[in-house]
């Protein structure tokens, strides 16, 4: 059984996006070992000239290290992701790389109409840099709009269309996590890539 660290990205605490992850960690307990990782407790990220990363950022490297792929469940704000999320990502790519070859998944709920396609846009811009360099799954949108109606009281999606759009997402991610594993050749050039260039700037 796959392993996923499924990050949540907001810190608001009744955060629609965080129930999303919760319904799939529940949803899919037979297929995958979904665990939740908050992106709180980080400082704001301030480029420190020591190079030195928080122990809450290492923490979180390790187990996105030794996970098989990560879940990333964005809302929107302003067309882009919040604030909280940027930062957890620069210090997820800031002399640490745990994003490096990953394979991951992006998804968002929003309490509009419009679900969350512009800041998953700009999440996949973001995971593309060459300091993170992930492997997002392509052509995977997945958007949850009027998200404050569509969980019923037990965090269960109430939509079987989106239920079933999700699950099959979720069978090509662990499709493409599978194919991911394949392309192994160019991982650890990549990492001494991103390692050489953390030298440069330190």
């Amino acid at each position: 059984m796959k392993k996923f660290v499924a990050l949540v990205g907001t810190n608001t605490k009744d955060a629609t996006n965080r129930k999303l992850l919760q319904f799939m960690k529940q949803h899919f307990a037979g297929q995958a070992d979904i665990e939740l990782m908050e992106i709180t407790g980080l400082p704001m990220f301030d480029k420190p000239q020591d190079m030195h990363v928080p122990d809450r950022a290492q923490a979180m490297a390790k187990e996105i290290d030794a996970a098989d792929g990560v879940i990333i469940s964005t809302p929107e704000y302003d067309h882009a992701v919040p604030a909280i999320l940027m930062n957890a990502i620069e210090w997820l790519s800031f002399g640490i790389h745990p994003f490096a070859d990953k394979p991951v998944m992006i998804i968002g709920a929003s309490f509009g109409s419009l679900g969350t396609s512009r800041a998953q846009e700009h999440l996949r811009q973001m995971m593309d840099a060459p300091e993170v360099h992930a492997r997002i799954m392509p052509s995977s949108e997945y958007l949850v709009g009027q998200s404050l109606k569509i969980f019923d009281d037990e965090g269960k999606l109430n939509d079987t269309e989106k239920v079933a759009q999700l699950e099959a997402l979720f069978a090509d991610f662990q499709q493409f996590v599978n194919i991911s594993k394949e392309l192994w050749h160019s991982t650890q050039v990549d990492k001494e890539l991103l390692d050489n260039r953390n030298n440069i700037k330190a």
